[in-house]
């Protein structure tokens, strides 16, 4: 930091540290710091760290982050201390001019959890600029019949600091003839005049040069000055003279162009042309009163030319002369104060900063979407805003700060429902009528694996005939899943209830979800399967839905039928009696159905009887007949058939059916 003088390496050091405020705490999450402008780079600001009751190992890991909205990189946060330090020169009258008040906002946010701090850091005025006129010279024609206590308007200096660096006073060489009357008021600045204290005679003084200081009230001072150069006059002896010293006008932001602002009056005593008056606008009077007033230099009709904008320019202090046509003329000054009342003529805006989008469906209630600021650049009631939400559903707005809200979930998404939401945001002040700014935000919801995979069915019975060949389609499974992207692919797997023997038999292709024949398959072996199928999804974290395949074979003829004899009485007796048992005999076949049911038929021609005792059993018995007359050479034989087909006994069993 600079000062124009040197008082001492004390001084100085004393100075800086009472400029040093430490930081303070509200209760409601807001953190306020003080730091004089002009602060030298890595000037300390506070331990923001430690004052928001964060740990310093916990700044990185949570993305400890500072945003300052329009104020850039004046102030940075040292990450390994949580130190808030002057990053780039700061200088109060650029970043708020001449209003009391001058704050940098800042917005900390940490992650993991969110939160979000507020972080007040007031500017604090040093004096840094003096004094400084408009001119470096005043020129003043006073004639020498001027009376004592006479006062001539001395065009004051104007200091860019605020506060009491701001506060001038006023003095002025010793002169015997002029003294500085100053005159102060609530509303207007300082009005200078040099007050005559002794009569003039312009052969014995001609010319006068006095020097005006302007000292501010800052620690240390620092002033500036002005020549005043006065010439004598030998004519014209009455100034005009203003009806009153100061004039004060109201007008509305939307005055129209031509609007009568005031008419100024003033008179000369003198006749003739030393006592016409012509009216203007001070020699030094700023471009911005030139472009938006006019004045009649003959009626002193003062009418508004350009536009008015409170947001802009809340008054306007115009300085005004009235000289006479006299040789030399004479001339007079007073002040218009012009004081411009708003209207609301500004909408509100409204500014967003993503946090969480685009949002993932699972995101739990209460996180932190967005951060919404709203602004009006209309004041009172006309820059009270309230900001609102449509559709409210499952959003909501929460007031964190003045005119700052956080864009809230406030209910649980469900891509597969909605996958995007078009909120409209609007932020209305208190005018009347009122007015509304806008702002569309599209949300996007990201899917979340929160759908299992689901069947068609959740059992699937098949038939299948038993010795289908290798690769025979049992069935094509199709399970769909109401999730997004790998979340919906899905992967078909026998599941872990499947035992051995069945995936010996079948396999499932994880792509399609078809399941074809692998191993043999034997009705009489096994004639039902069931199979417990998984659909598993791709997620990093996957789910799994279920169905059951059931199998049930149907038989084929491919067993032949299977015969028993139990001998009784053979060989048999040539006079064994008529209906004795020779044999019992037994039937079976592995096939089921029609396929299983056997019939035993004896061959035509022989003297023996069969005899159905029970389902697939038969006895057979010596018939009435001389058995001497039945030649053996040609036994008996049994015909043995399923409903399908019938065939022979063989000859190894005929042989054994009879021996006479």
């Amino acid at each position: 930091m600079l000062f124009p003088r040197q008082e001492g390496k004390g001084t100085l050091r004393l100075l800086l540290c009472v400029l040093l405020l430490a930081a303070w705490k509200t209760g409601s999450g807001q953190v306020h710091y003080s730091v004089p402008e002009e602060a030298k780079h890595g000037t300390f600001v506070g331990r923001i760290a430690q004052d928001l009751g964060l740990e310093l190992t916990e700044l990185v890991p949570r993305l400890f982050r500072v945003a300052s909205k329009g104020h850039g990189d004046l102030l940075e946060v040292n990450l390994q201390n949580g130190i808030l330090f002057v990053n780039s020169r700061i200088d109060r009258e650029e970043l708020c001019g001449q209003n009391l008040e001058c704050s940098i906002h800042l917005e900390v946010i940490v992650d993991k959890p969110l939160q979000v701090f507020h972080v007040v850091v007031e500017v604090k005025d040093i004096n840094d600029n003096p004094p400084v006129f408009r001119a470096r010279e005043q020129r003043f024609f006073i004639p020498e019949s001027r009376l004592v206590d006479s006062r001539f308007p001395i065009e004051g200096a104007a200091d860019e600091d605020i506060g009491t660096n701001a506060l001038l006073t006023y003095t002025l060489s010793p002169s015997d003839y002029f003294s500085l009357d100053v005159q102060a008021s609530d509303e207007l600045s300082k009005s200078l005049s040099l007050e005559l204290r002794k009569s003039l005679d312009r052969e014995e003084t001609p010319e006068l040069h006095l020097l005006l200081t302007a000292t501010d009230g800052g620690k240390p001072e620092l002033e500036g000055t002005v020549q005043l150069l006065i010439t004598v006059l030998d004519v014209n002896d009455n100034a005009p003279l203003f009806a009153q010293a100061g004039y004060r006008v109201h007008l509305l932001e939307s005055t129209a162009n031509g609007t009568l602002v005031t008419t100024l009056n003033a008179s000369d005593v003198d006749e003739g042309v030393n006592g016409e008056i012509v009216f203007s606008f001070g020699s030094d009077v700023p471009l911005n009163i030139q472009k938006n007033f006019k004045i009649d230099s003959s009626s002193g009709e003062i009418r508004l030319i350009g536009r008015l904008d409170y947001e802009e320019t809340k008054s306007y202090e115009i300085q005004v002369k009235a000289v006479d046509k006299g040789n030399p003329p004479m001339s007079n000054h007073c002040k218009v104060l012009v004081k411009v009342l708003d209207v609301n003529d500004n909408a509100p805006q409204l500014a967003i900063t993503p946090l969480s989008l685009p949002v993932r469906e699972d995101s739990p209630l209460g996180t932190v979407i967005a951060f919404v600021s709203v602004s009006d650049r209309d004041s009172g009631v006309y820059g009270q805003v309230t900001c609102s939400l449509m559709p409210p559903i499952p959003f909501k707005l929460v007031s964190t700060f003045k005119n700052y809200y956080s864009l809230v979930l406030d209910s649980a998404l469900d891509r597969e429902s909605v996958s995007n939401y078009d909120l409209l945001l609007t932020a209305t002040d208190g005018g009347k009528p009122e007015l509304t700014g806008t702002v569309q935000l599209l949300i996007n919801v990201l899917d979340a694996n929160d759908n299992a995979p689901k069947f068609d069915k959740s059992v699937y019975n098949i038939r299948l005939l038993e010795n289908a060949p290798n690769g025979t389609l049992v069935i094509k499974l199709n399970a769909s899943d109401a999730d997004d992207g790998i979340n919906k692919e899905i992967v078909y797997l026998f599941s872990d209830l499947v035992l051995d023997n069945v995936k010996s038999k079948f396999k499932i292709d994880s792509n399609s979800g078809e399941i074809t024949v692998k191993g043999e398959l034997d009705y009489e072996d096994c004639n039902l399967y069931e199979i417990n199928i998984d659909a598993v999804d791709r997620s990093p974290f996957p789910l799994t839905g279920h169905c059951k395949v059931i199998v049930k074979l149907l038989d084929e003829n491919d067993n032949t039928p299977e015969m028993a004899i139990t001998s009784i009485s053979l060989p048999v007796q040539e006079n064994a009696s008529v209906g004795a048992v020779i044999a019992l005999i037994s039937l079976s076949d592995r096939d089921s159905g029609l396929n299983g049911q056997v019939t035993c038929t004896l061959s035509p021609h022989v003297p023996f009887k069969l005899v159905s005792t029970f389902k697939n059993y038969y006895s057979l018995g010596a018939p009435k007949t001389d058995l001497m007359a039945f030649s053996p050479s040609h036994p008996p034989c049994l015909v043995v058939g399923d409903m399908s087909e019938q065939q022979d006994l063989n000859d190894e069993h005929c042989a054994k059916l009879f021996k006479v």
